[in-house]
C-alpha cells in the first residue's frame, strides 16, 4: 500500500474502553478496503490542547474519540481550534456534546443560560442500539439509503428551537435516529467536519468497514492530493 493517510486520535486511551480498541480495529478495516496505509497517534486531550494550531497541520485528519465527559472543557476548546482548519475532522460519541457546546458559544445561542442539551441519556458504560435514518443525499448515498442499527455509549436530547436554528445557519443534518433527533450532523462550509453521536467504530468489521469512516478516511486522502473532495 502505497498511499499513506496519517490520522490523529484526540482522546486519553483507556485499555479497558471497548469503543477505545475498536477505533484502532476500524481503522485497519477501512485502511484494507481503501488500499491506504494509515499512521495514526492518539493524543491525550491535555496534551492536544496545548498544542499551536499549527501542529494540527501535520496531520490529514483528526478523530475525536469517545470518552468521558470529565474532560469536556478542554475538548470544546481543542474543537474550537481545529474546526477553523480546513483538515477533515471526524466527531463520535461523547464528543458530540462538546461540539454542540461549542456552537452554542460561538452564536451566542444561549444568552439566559438555558439548558438547551441534555446530559447523556445513556447509563453508565453500556451500548445502546440506535437506529439511525440518513435523510441527506450525501449520507443516503453513503448508506446505500438503508436505515442502519447502529450502537451508541451516548445520546442527548436538543432543544427544538436550537435544532431549528442551527440546521438554518450552522449545521447540515445528515442522519436522525428513531427518536427524531439529529444523529450524525456536519459544519456547514467545511469540507469534512461530521459528528457523530453514536459510535461508527463499534459496528465497523473486516467484512463491513463503517462507511463513514471510510469516508472519513477517503477525503483526507483527497485533501491530501489536492483533489476535491465530496462526502459520498
Amino acid at each position: 500500500m502505497s498511499r499513506q493517510l496519517k490520522i490523529a486520535i484526540i482522546g486519553d486511551f483507556n485499555f479497558t474502553f471497548n469503543s477505545h480498541h475498536a477505533t484502532n480495529m476500524a481503522i485497519e478495516h477501512s485502511e484494507r478496503l481503501l488500499e491506504l496505509e494509515v499512521s495514526y497517534y492518539w493524543i491525550r486531550i491535555k496534551e492536544a490542547s496545548e498544542m499551536k494550531k499549527n501542529a494540527f497541520y501535520d496531520f490529514d485528519g483528526i478523530w475525536f474519540a469517545p470518552g468521558d465527559s470529565e474532560s469536556i472543557f478542554y475538548v470544546t476548546n481543542i474543537l474550537h481550534t481545529v474546526v477553523q482548519l480546513e483538515i477533515p475532522v471526524l466527531i463520535t460519541g461523547e464528543a458530540f456534546k462538546s461540539f454542540i457546546d461549542l456552537l452554542i458559544a460561538s452564536y451566542n445561542l444561549n444568552p439566559n443560560k438555558e439548558k438547551l442539551i441534555s446530559e447523556n441519556l445513556v447509563d453508565g458504560d453500556k451500548f445502546e442500539p440506535i437506529e439511525v435514518y440518513p435523510v441527506s443525499p450525501q449520507l443516503q448515498k453513503l448508506y446505500a439509503a438503508h436505515t442502519r442499527q447502529e450502537l451508541s455509549s451516548s445520546r442527548y436530547s436538543l432543544y427544538p428551537s436550537l435544532i431549528n436554528y442551527l440546521k438554518d445557519e450552522v449545521i447540515d443534518i445528515e442522519a436522525l435516529n428513531q427518536f427524531e433527533e439529529p444523529e450524525i450532523i456536519s459544519l456547514k462550509n467545511h469540507n469534512f467536519c461530521v459528528a457523530s453521536m453514536f459510535c461508527p467504530q463499534i459496528c465497523s468489521t473486516r467484512e463491513m468497514p463503517h462507511p463513514l469512516i471510510t469516508a472519513f478516511f477517503n477525503i483526507s486522502h483527497q485533501l491530501n492530493e489536492k483533489v476535491q473532495p465530496k462526502i459520498g
